[in-house]
């Protein structure tokens, strides 16, 4: 996909789920988009996000997890008496993130990890895990999830052959805690079908890299990933969302679209640390080809829009409304580190990597 038709996806995807068409992407201000009044909403947040006394941030997961069952429900309507229909969301705790499983698209709904400069083994402060303690990729093997009943299991064989990556929602390099923290991102209930080339191993990775670098300028860093179905206009005009379907039979959904939510916290200034600078941004990037050379704000959209698209609420609207934009507070553009040319000189294969995911 040719870098214009990228930034042209990009600016689509804000118009289709903001529901205002092109001209709310590109008229709305950095500012309207971020603080402006939120749409209301049924349900409280995905997770709640609370400021401590001592200033950092925490996330917490809300809701009841449910995993291979129906909630207990001390009185139902005589109609479910035999069996409730659902919806059935697994909320999966792990060590080093939290997501909700979707049983029908066969990936998660969402995923949301709390990183630092300790948690990814870069403080100065605390010391780093020992390199037997710590999680290494090449011993982590993709695996399926068997606390997922098997009806709504994504498979092995799904992917095999496919044409697609198992997509990391959690990128391993986030989980280098332990071996087993590394271990629970390798399950495909973190998985999600993206395009390899040019996307999952370049731009995406690259995204993700980005997101660990905020903790370098950020005490917090929240990290929301979460796969997109959006429509596009058809030749007579109608708006409808087209989506593959892998696996034999066809299990898992391919998401269209994927958008990475970020939320960061630091103390305001030295003279009030327990008073927090919040920041937040969304980016919507298309599942597709992506060239390097583009601009990562190209992908900028509203939090709200992310919200209305995935049926979700990720945060409050105080937190929406007294937040500053992530591009403002920092530098949003990512850092490229392909590794073609090891591919064409093989003396420089262990030299240059791609960004660990």
């Amino acid at each position: 996909m040719p870098a214009s038709s990228v930034v042209h996806a990009a600016f689509f995807a804000v118009g289709a789920i903001v529901g205002g068409g092109l001209a709310t992407a590109v008229g709305a201000s950095r500012n309207r988009q971020l603080n402006g009044p939120s749409a209301s909403h049924s349900s409280g947040p995905v997770v709640d996000v609370k400021v401590e006394p001592t200033g950092e941030t925490r996330v917490t997961p809300t809701g009841t997890s449910v995993t291979g069952g129906i909630a207990p429900i001390t009185s139902l309507p005589a109609v479910l008496k035999y069996g409730n229909p659902g919806p059935i969301s697994d909320q999966l705790v792990r060590t080093a993130y939290v997501a909700g499983y979707d049983r029908r698209l066969r990936h998660p709904a969402w995923t949301a990890e709390h990183l630092t400069l300790a948690k990814l083994g870069k403080s100065f402060l605390e010391p780093s895990p020992s390199a037997s303690e710590s999680g290494d990729r090449s011993n982590s093997t993709f695996k399926e999830d068997e606390s997922i009943p098997a009806m709504f299991r994504a498979r092995l064989k799904d992917y095999f052959r496919s044409g697609y990556d198992r997509g990391h929602m959690v990128p391993a390099a986030d989980a280098k805690i332990s071996q087993a923290a590394m271990d629970e991102t390798f399950l495909l209930s973190n998985m999600a079908p993206q395009v390899g080339d040019g996307f999952n191993r370049h731009y995406w990775a690259y995204l993700e890299d980005w997101c660990r670098r905020l903790t370098g300028t950020f005490a917090d860093v929240y990290v929301f990933t979460v796969p997109l179905y959006l429509p596009k206009q058809d030749p007579d005009g109608k708006w409808r969302v087209t989506h593959e379907v892998i696996g034999t039979p066809p299990n898992v959904a391919v998401p269209t679209h994927f958008a990475k939510v970020v939320l960061t916290s630091r103390p305001s200034s030295p003279a009030t640390p327990t008073i927090p600078e919040i920041s937040t941004g969304a980016f919507v990037l298309p599942n597709a080809v992506i060239k390097d050379e583009t601009p990562l704000e190209s992908f900028v959209v509203p939090v709200e829009a992310v919200e209305r698209a995935a049926g979700l609420t990720l945060f409050s609207d105080d937190i929406k409304k007294g937040s500053k934009h992530i591009c403002q507070t920092t530098k949003c553009e990512v850092l490229i580190r392909r590794f073609d040319d090891a591919r064409k000189r093989p003396e420089m294969r262990r030299a240059i990597s791609a960004p660990a995911k």
